[in-house]
């Protein structure tokens, strides 16, 4: 007889986070069509429940079709035309990815760089920001290549007033940590549904602010992904005039967007930030305990998100299989300067509990004894 498929995970990986049952449910209900007036109020709620969990009034905010990678690359394309100049912050791999995007849209990059595992003084990526007179500013709040928790607040602060763009990658933050898109005064913002929202993989949550709107509305190019485009998305989002046909969504995945956010809201963000960075400093005593180095800044660890040095002369890769076959447990191993000798153990949304923590725990003391 053949082996269940899939096999029984609890997936404590950098994502996807381990999904609730209620929203696995929603996939299996029936499909409408993405024109269908009965869809278009659970689409017209999800935008709704994602302004609230961004803590934003923007307009424009709203699901796109495709991973957080699609976010970012939506943000980028919208706002940078050839030869803008645009500041990015470069601490880890999904910094670095930011900067290949920008450079991939015509802009002139210029990175503020740190070592991985530390953060990029808000200070000294503001003057850089001037420096180069930046049409953008892009940062990444909680970089998951290295576990480190961006401070974001002091960067949108300063920038505020001025004509840039602030751009702010919230794939891992988003439900897990503060996110406060207006408080922060962030321009355009994206996040990922597959990780502390609890969703599956395959849409990504954005907000842009009327600037951002105006910027795009200004631009002298046509943006280079049509797929992309704002302007053609927000025509059939917003509803404006009616709803004009831009691409297939993906009912199913609004559908499961919908509960969990629904979830999100119902335990309450605040709850649910606490709950996140209780059960990821229960994780961080636990490992220190074991005697396992944090690798991330201290003071700026992500709960939800933690690479952890592994002994010396440990075969990374045949330990983190043994403990996905032995206890059915999936962590990350390590990116960049992090690869073979760190994981990398999420604890997001649905996945973000003590028994968790126990047992992740209990697994590698068993595994390194």
């Amino acid at each position: 007889m053949a082996d269940a498929f899939p096999p029984d995970r609890i997936l404590l990986g950098p994502g996807p986070s381990d999904v609730h049952p209620a929203v696995l449910e929603s996939l299996g209900r029936p499909l409408l069509g993405h024109l269908d007036p009965a869809f278009l109020p659970v689409l017209d709620e999800v935008c709704d429940h994602l302004r609230t969990v961004f803590r934003t009034a923007n307009a424009a905010t709203l699901p796109i079709s495709g991973t957080g990678s699609a976010g970012l690359e939506a943000c980028i394309v919208n706002l940078v035309e050839p030869g803008d100049s645009v500041v990015v912050g470069v601490n880890g791999v999904f910094g670095g990815r930011l900067a290949e995007v920008a450079r991939r849209a015509g802009a002139q990059v210029h990175t503020v760089e740190r070592e991985w595992g530390r953060i990029i003084e808000p200070e000294a990526f503001v003057e850089a920001v001037q420096a180069h007179d930046a049409k953008v500013a892009a940062i990444v709040h909680a970089e998951t290549s290295t576990g480190v928790h961006q401070p974001v607040a002091e960067i949108g602060a300063e920038l505020a007033d001025t004509d840039t763009l602030f751009v702010l990658d919230t794939v891992t933050s988003l439900a897990g940590v503060e996110v406060d898109v207006d408080g922060w005064s962030v321009d355009a913002c994206y996040s990922g549904t597959q990780k502390c929202l609890s969703v599956p993989p395959g849409l990504s949550p954005v907000t842009f602010s009327e600037k951002a709107v105006a910027a795009l509305k200004g631009r002298s190019t046509p943006v280079q992904s049509w797929y992309l485009d704002l302007s053609l998305i927000l025509a059939y989002v917003d509803g404006d005039g009616g709803r004009t046909y831009h691409h297939t969504a993906p009912i199913s995945m609004l559908y499961a967007l919908h509960r969990g956010l629904e979830l999100v809201l119902d335990e309450g963000l605040e709850a649910r930030w606490a709950r996140h960075a209780r059960v990821g400093a229960m994780l961080h005593e636990g490992l220190a305990e074991l005697g396992l180095p944090l690798l991330a800044q201290e003071g700026h660890r992500l709960p939800q998100l933690t690479t952890v040095g592994l002994p010396e002369g440990v075969d990374e890769a045949a330990l983190r299989r043994r403990l996905l076959d032995e206890h059915g447990i999936e962590v990350g191993g390590g990116l960049g300067k992090f690869a073979g000798s760190a994981w990398r153990i999420g604890l997001m949304g649905h996945s973000a509990s003590e028994r968790n923590v126990r047992q992740v725990l209990a697994a590698i003391g068993d595994l390194l004894d």
